[in-house]
């Protein structure tokens, strides 16, 4: 009895591994669905304002993240700033 159970532990183990690797490769086959569109694919911008600090501008909303560069002065993390063009609604 030990016997096959041990056996059918292992070929249940075996099927759960073989459907497992065709989910994720079948997954990882669709990535052709999560291409962006040419309006999401330039919609942020890399500007280097100085030797100092460096900005990434988001077309889209507006927003802007600056970041300093420099070592052991300013803060070293991104931090999100007013947008300086405003819109009217």
């Amino acid at each position: 009895m030990i016997k096959n159970l041990q056996s059918i532990s292992i070929i249940f183990l075996g099927v759960c591994i073989l459907l497992g690797s065709w989910f994720i490769s079948q997954s990882l086959g669709n990535e052709s669905n999560v291409s962006p569109t040419s309006e999401e694919k330039y919609r942020y911008e890399f500007i280097s304002a100085n030797e100092q600090n460096v900005i990434l501008f988001d077309k889209k909303t507006g927003n802007y993240w600056r970041k300093y560069i420099e070592p052991n002065e300013g803060p070293t993390n991104w931090a999100e700033q007013e947008s300086p063009v405003t819109t009217s609604e």
